[in-house]
Formats: C-alpha cells, sequence, structure tokens
C-alpha cells in the first residue's frame, strides 16, 4: 500500500529523524511502519535501539 513517496512515509520518517517520534511509535498500519524503516536504516539509523527513556 505505501511506498517510500508515500506522504505518511515521508511525514513519519521526518518525524522520527527530528526526534518528534521514535520508530517504536510509527503505526503499524499496513507496510507504514516497514517502509519508514527501510528509509531510516538507509540514512544510517539504527531502527533495533531501544527508544529513550522519557
Amino acid at each position: 500500500m505505501f511506498n517510500e513517496n508515500s506522504g505518511l512515509v515521508k511525514i513519519w520518517f521526518g518525524a522520527v529523524l527530528n526526534g518528534t517520534y521514535t520508530y517504536a511509535q510509527v503505526p503499524a498500519l499496513s507496510n507504514l511502519r516497514e517502509e519508514v524503516g527501510k528509509k531510516l536504516t538507509d540514512m544510517g539509523y539504527d531502527i533495533t535501539e531501544p527508544a529513550p527513556a522519557q
């Protein structure tokens, strides 16, 4: 359903990259999380890191 050019993927990618949300907070909506994870991994972001304590 989603691909790397989908608006929702771009929004969540940016939100995780700038620290507004963590990868763990990306909704498991269809393949949204997978596509965001691919883009983050391509940028060198470690999606396996545990979320920082708040």
